[in-house]
C-alpha cells in the first residue's frame, strides 16, 4: 500500500484520493489522464501527504473528532476555476472528488457523503446546477452538507441570491481562479459553515438521548413557548407532540393542587438564570394531576441572555413503604407523607366525635376507612400533612390532650383560617356594618326588579385637557406645595386645591421622577405625563372620597414606605415600579359605591366579574386597557415581554390585595411568614443574622406579601395621618357611605351599612370601630417591619380624639365651638 496519491479522471467521475493504492494506476483504467500545468494553467499538482489528521471540535461539553474535509467538485469541464479548487483542496489536505455530470456527481455523493459540494453554476448549457442541488438535498444524509454555487462575475447589477437559497445552496462563490482566493474560501467554509453543520450532525446523538430518556423533558423558549417534548413526556402527560409545540406554557392547563404563589416563585428564580428544583403538580390531558420532581434549568445563549428553559420531570412514586416500627409522629412529620404509611398503624379519624369511642373495633375500622379515602384524594395537600401529624400525635396522647387536638382539627376544617370571628352582632353595630359592607359581597335576595348600576362610559384622554407640563415647568405655586412631598405629614389637600383637583398628575410626575420610573420603563417623560393625565381623567371627581386625591394620597404613602430601609432590602426595582403604578391606578373609575352595593344592584361590573372582587378587578383591567390602547400614553411599550409580564402580574396582585374580604388573610400571612421569623432571628443572635434576614426578606413568596401589605397600609392609612388630614378623610368617606345608603333606600336595595345614615350616624364611633377592627393590628405589624413611630403616634392621637368625641356623645367630625 503506497503513500502517493493519484488523480484519476474517467468519463464518469474524477476523484482525488490520498488513500488509493498503487493498484489504482492499473493499465485497465485506460481513460485516465494527467492534469497539465498548475491549477490555473493545467500544470501537475503535488500530491498531498497520506497522513490523516483528525481535528478536535468542541460542541458544548462534547469533544468531537473530525476527519479531514471531503469535497466534491462538480464541473462539466476542466478550467482554471476547477483547477484552482483542486489545488486549494490539495494544499489544505482535503479529500477531493470531481464529477463531470449530474449523474456521476449524485453517484459519488451517495458513496462518500461529502461535507462540502461545490457546483459550477456559470454555464447552464452543460447541466442544471439548481436541479442537481435539489437532487442532492433530497438525499437524507445531505441535511448537514454545505453546498456552494460558483457563479459568474456580474456584468451589471448584483442579482438576488434567493433562487440559489431556494434551490438548497448555502452560499455562492463569485468566480475567481486565483489559487489563494480558492484556498481562503475553503478555509472559511471549513471553519465556518462546515464546522457548524458538523456540530449540528453531532446534535443527533443528543436528540437520540432525549428521545430515549425515561424522564419527561420539555424545552421552551425564553418567552416560555414550548419547542420540544420527548416521547416520555407524551407518555406521562397524555399529549401528542403536535398538540404542545408552539404553544405558550400558560396555555397548558395547570393543576389546582399547587400553591397559588408557586409559579411566581419558579419564574422569579429561573428568570434570574438560577436553576429551580422541587415538587410540582402537573395536569395530564385527561384532567388528572400528577406529582413530579421537576428540575428547570435556564440555558444562556446569544447576548448572554436566557434563550431556553429545559425542564426535566420525574413522576414521584407514591408507593414507598416505611418501617412500621418507626416513630409515628416523626414519620408523619416528613414532607413526603404517603398513604401507605398509615394503613396498618393508624386508627385515627378526622371525626371529632371519635375520641369518645376510641376503643371500639367498629370505630377503628370507620376511622381507618375515612383516612384511606382522604389519602386517596388529597394526600399531598399541606393541610392533610398537618392533619396526619395531629392524628398521629393523638394516638399516644392522654384524653384531655386528644380532645383539645380534636378541637384543633375542627378549626382547621374551616375555610377562613386567617379571618377572625366576630362576636355577637348586638355588641358593636358599627363594626358589624363595616365588616358587612367592606368584607362581604352583601348579596341578598331581591323581592322586586334588580337595579342595574351601569358604569359604562368612555375611557379616554379628554380633548379639553391641556398639554401636560414637564416637571421643570410646573407652576411655582404647585411646586412649592410639593416641596415636602417626601414627608409623611405632607398635606395632599393643599395640593388638591393648588392643582384644581388634579393632584395625581403633578405628584405622580415628581414621585415617578424621584424613583427613576421613566428610566426603568425606557419611556419618555411625555409618555408618562400623558399616562398620568389619562389615569387621573378616569377617576370620578364627583366622588367625595374615591377620587384622584385619594389615589395621590395612596401614591404618596406608597413612595414613603418604599424609602424605609427594611422595605428597600426586600424589594427589587421592578417591585418598586409596580408598587407606584399599582397605587396610581388602584381605584381608577371607582363609582363611589362598595362591592356589596354593586352585587346587590346587579351591576354590569358585578355580572362581568361574578360578584368577586368586582371593583378591584375592574380597576386593574381598565388600567391596562387605557394604558395599552394608545401609544402616546403606553408606558409599557418599550420594555421586554417577560419584564412586562412580571410587572403586570405584580401590579394586578397589588391592586387585588386592596380588596377588604382578604384583609386578615394578608395581615396574618405577613405576620407569620415575615415578622415572626425575623423576630426569631433577632432573638437568637449569632453570625448568621444578616444572611438569615436577607433570605426571609428576599424570598419571592415574602416579597409578594410585603408588596400586598405595603399597598394595603397605603390604601387605608388615613387614621395614621396628622389629625387635620385624618378628620378631612373621615368626613369624605362618611359622606360617600351616606350617599350610598341614601341611594339604597331610594332604589329599594338592601342597606348594607345601616349605621351610615346621615341623620343618625356617629362618625366618631365609626372611626373608632374602623381603627379597632382593621387598623391597629395591621399597622402594629407594619410598624414592626418598617419602623414607623411617627405613624403610630398619629394613630394614637387620632384614636384619642375620636374617643373623646364619643365620650361626649358627639356624632360630628369636630366638637362644637366653645
Amino acid at each position: 500500500m503506497g503513500c502517493a496519491s493519484s488523480i484519476h479522471i474517467s468519463d464518469r467521475v474524477v476523484y482525488h484520493s490520498g488513500k488509493e493504492s498503487e493498484d489504482s494506476h492499473s493499465p485497465q483504467q485506460t481513460n485516465t489522464t494527467q492534469h497539465q500545468g498548475n491549477p490555473a494553467s493545467g500544470l501537475p499538482l503535488k500530491p498531498p501527504s497520506c497522513k490523516t489528521t483528525l481535528t478536535e471540535v468542541q460542541f458544548g461539553p462534547m469533544k468531537l473528532l473530525k476527519d479531514p474535509l471531503q469535497v466534491l467538485l462538480v464541473f462539466a469541464k476542466e478550467d482554471s476555476q476547477s483547477n484552482g479548487f483542486c489545488w486549494a483542496c490539495e494544499k489544505a489536505n482535503f479529500r477531493c472528488s470531481m464529477a463531470r455530470t449530474p449523474e456521476s456527481a449524485l453517484e459519488c455523493f451517495l458513496e462518500k457523503h461529502h461535507d462540502l459540494v461545490i457546483i459550477d453554476h456559470r454555464h447552464s448549457r452543460h447541466f442544471d446546477a439548481e436541479a442537481l442541488c435539489r437532487s442532492i438535498r433530497a438525499v437524507n444524509s445531505a441535511e448537514n452538507t454545505v453546498i456552494v454555487a460558483v457563479v459568474k462575475r456580474p456584468d451589471r447589477e448584483e442579482a438576488s441570491v434567493m433562487p440559489l437559497i431556494n434551490a438548497g445552496f448555502n452560499r455562492r462563490y463569485v468566480e475567481n481562479a486565483n489559487m489563494m482566493a480558492c484556498y481562503n474560501e475553503l478555509l472559511q467554509l471549513e471553519h465556518g459553515e462546515v464546522r457548524a453543520q458538523f456540530k449540528l450532525r453531532a446534535g443527533n446523538a443528543i436528540f437520540t438521548a432525549l428521545e430515549q430518556s425515561q424522564e419527561a423533558i420539555e424545552i421552551t423558549s425564553e418567552d416560555q413557548v414550548i419547542q420540544y417534548v420527548n416521547p416520555a413526556y407524551e407518555s406521562i402527560m397524555g399529549y401528542q407532540q403536535g398538540e404542545l409545540i408552539g404553544k405558550e406554557i400558560i396555555e397548558v392547563p395547570k393543576s389546582e393542587k399547587n400553591k397559588p404563589d408557586l409559579l411566581e416563585t419558579i419564574n422569579s428564580c429561573i428568570r434570574k438564570g438560577k436553576e429551580w428544583q422541587g415538587i410540582y403538580y402537573a395536569k395530564k390531558k385527561n384532567g388528572d394531576s400528577i406529582q413530579q420532581n421537576v428540575k428547570i434549568t435556564p440555558v444562556i445563549g446569544q447576548g448572554g441572555k436566557i434563550r431556553h428553559y429545559v425542564s426535566i420531570n420525574r413522576p414521584l412514586n407514591d408507593n414507598n413503604k416505611s418501617d412500621k416500627s418507626s416513630e409515628r409522629v416523626q414519620a408523619e412529620s416528613q414532607t413526603d407523607i404517603q398513604s401507605s404509611k398509615h394503613k396498618d398503624r393508624r386508627k385515627g379519624s378526622l371525626d371529632v366525635r371519635s375520641t369518645t369511642s376510641r376503643g371500639s373495633d367498629g370505630s377503628s375500622q370507620r376511622r381507618h376507612s375515612s383516612m384511606a379515602r382522604i389519602h386517596s384524594m388529597t394526600i399531598e395537600a399541606p393541610i392533610t400533612k398537618v392533619i396526619n401529624i395531629i392524628n398521629a400525635a393523638q394516638e399516644s396522647s392522654p384524653m384531655p390532650v386528644a380532645e383539645a387536638l380534636d378541637r384543633v382539627l375542627e378549626i382547621l376544617r374551616t375555610t377562613e383560617l386567617y379571618s377572625p370571628q366576630l362576636g355577637t352582632k348586638d355588641e358593636d353595630p358599627h363594626t358589624n356594618d363595616l365588616v358587612g359592607g367592606l368584607m362581604t359581597d352583601g348579596l341578598r335576595r331581591l323581592s322586586g326588579n334588580e337595579y342595574i348600576f351601569s358604569t359604562k362610559q368612555p375611557h379616554h384622554l379628554p380633548s379639553h385637557l391641556t398639554t401636560p407640563l414637564s416637571l421643570n415647568d410646573i407652576p411655582p405655586r404647585i411646586a412649592q406645595t410639593m416641596e415636602n412631598e417626601d414627608s409623611w405629614d405632607f398635606d395632599i389637600f393643599n395640593l388638591e386645591a393648588a392643582t384644581m383637583k388634579r393632584p395625581l398628575t403633578y405628584l405622580g410626575l415628581k414621585i415617578f421622577s424621584r424613583f427613576g420610573v421613566c428610566e426603568f420603563l425606557n419611556c419618555p417623560e411625555a409618555t408618562l405625563r400623558s399616562w398620568l393625565q389619562v389615569i387621573e381623567a378616569n377617576y370620578h371627581s364627583s366622588n367625595s372620597y374615591h377620587n384622584s386625591s385619594h389615589a395621590a394620597d395612596v401614591l404618596h404613602a406608597t413612595a414613603y414606605f418604599l424609602c424605609k430601609e427594611r422595605v428597600k432590602q426586600s424589594l427589587d426595582p421592578i417591585d418598586e415600579v409596580a408598587a407606584l403604578i399599582a397605587a396610581t391606578v388602584h381605584d381608577v373609575d371607582h363609582p363611589g359605591r362598595t362591592n356589596s352595593f354593586l352585587c346587590n344592584a346587579g351591576s354590569e361590573l358585578a355580572i362581568l366579574y361574578n360578584d368577586t372582587a368586582v371593583l378591584e378587578s375592574h380597576h386593574a383591567a381598565l388600567a391596562f386597557q387605557i394604558t395599552t390602547r394608545d401609544d402616546k400614553c403606553n408606558i409599557f411599550k418599550n420594555i421586554e415581554r417577560n419584564e412586562y409580564r412580571t410587572l403586570r402580574q405584580a401590579i394586578i396582585d397589588m391592586v387585588l390585595a386592596t380588596e377588604m374580604t382578604k384583609h386578615f388573610e394578608h395581615v396574618n400571612k405577613f405576620v407569620n411568614s415575615i415578622n415572626k421569623p425575623l423576630a426569631a432571628v433577632e432573638e437568637n443572635g449569632g453570625n448568621g443574622d444578616e444572611e438569615s434576614v436577607k433570605s426571609i426578606l428576599t424570598s419571592p413568596e415574602n416579597r409578594i406579601l410585603v408588596k400586598r401589605m405595603l399597598i394595603k397600609c397605603a390604601d387605608i392609612s388615613n387614621p395614621c395621618r396628622p389629625l387635620e388630614l385624618c378628620i378631612e378623610w373621615a368626613g369624605r368617606i362618611s359622606e360617600e357611605y351616606f350617599a350610598q345608603t341614601d341611594e339604597e333606600k331610594r332604589q329599594g336595595l338592601p342597606v348594607v351599612m345601616p349605621v351610615f345614615d346621615r341623620n343618625t350616624c356617629s362618625i366618631p364611633k365609626s372611626q373608632i370601630s374602623f381603627i379597632d377592627y382593621f387598623i391597629t393590628d395591621m399597622f402594629d405589624a407594619w410598624d414592626a417591619f418598617a419602623d414607623l413611630p411617627n405613624l403610630m403616634q398619629h394613630l394614637d392621637n387620632n384614636f384619642k380624639y375620636w374617643k373623646g368625641l364619643d365620650e361626649r356623645k358627639l356624632h360630628s367630625l369636630r366638637p362644637p365651638p366653645e
